[in-house]
């Protein structure tokens, strides 16, 4: 890795993780990862039609676009600019959920704009990643919440079957959830972010790593290093997944 991308991205000095000093982590864990899984609850109940439910789930990339586009399952859409569905290669390995678009992801379309979304795309760069290119990027709900607070539950409920049925159609080898919001939708938990990382966690049949969101980061320099050390272990699981798939 550029030192220089280290320096640019607040990460140095960087320490060296040995093995086996992150939670969850072993020598062996390319020889025996599905022993360091830990199974979530795939889904968290919610209140929705049947047919809207069946639709969802059945639909190609360009129905769902049409169907996230003409949303009004929540209150979400009254405050609106338009939707952000999602972008990124479709076939991708990488799927990075965050939690919900802000005011410039609102007005553009596109997840992760702004210095949030700069600060990911170094973050990306730093695993030798980049967006559009083996990485899908979404976000739990794709309205804007008003003044940039969380998502209600209900919010993300609904918004729900559409990340499942981005998820099923890119079948992503591996998930990065971003922040506490994505992370504890994604797990059903109320689990902090502090537990949550270092540990291989499963989303679905499919592994998922907890980390920072990058907003938080631009607000709390100091975590940069950690949220360095969750994207090697991300990196290394990748890999440990790619070679398992090849052997």
């Amino acid at each position: 890795m550029d030192p220089n991308r280290l320096k640019e991205l607040g990460l140095l000095p960087v320490w060296r993780v040995r093995p086996g000093a992150i939670a969850g982590q072993s020598p062996d864990s390319g020889k025996n990862m599905s022993d360091q899984i830990e199974t979530a609850a795939e889904s968290r109940p919610f209140e929705e039609s049947e047919d809207r439910s069946t639709s969802i789930a059945y639909a190609d990339w360009e129905q769902l676009r049409q169907m996230v586009s003409g949303c009004t399952a929540c209150p979400l859409s009254q405050t609106r600019k338009q939707t952000v569905f999602g972008v990124g290669d479709e076939q991708a390995d990488w799927l990075f959920i965050g939690e919900g678009p802000g005011a410039r992801e609102d007005e553009l379309g596109e997840p992760f704009v702004g210095q949030a979304g700069k600060l990911l795309d170094n973050m990306l760069q730093a695993v030798s990643l980049r967006r559009g290119q083996d990485v899908y990027i979404a976000n739990i709900v794709k309205c804007r919440p008003p003044g940039n607070r969380n998502p209600l539950d209900a919010e993300a409920e609904q918004c729900r079957p559409y990340l499942l049925r981005q998820i099923a159609l890119i079948q992503p080898r591996l998930i990065v959830a971003l922040g506490k919001v994505a992370a504890q939708n994604l797990l059903a938990t109320d689990a902090s972010i502090a537990s949550l990382r270092g540990r291989l966690h499963e989303f679905s049949g499919i592994p998922l790593i907890v980390t920072y969101h990058p907003a938080y980061l631009l607000r709390s320099l100091g975590d940069k290093a950690k949220a360095w050390e969750d994207l090697c272990f991300a990196r290394d699981t990748m890999r440990n997944l790619q070679a398992a798939h090849s052997s």
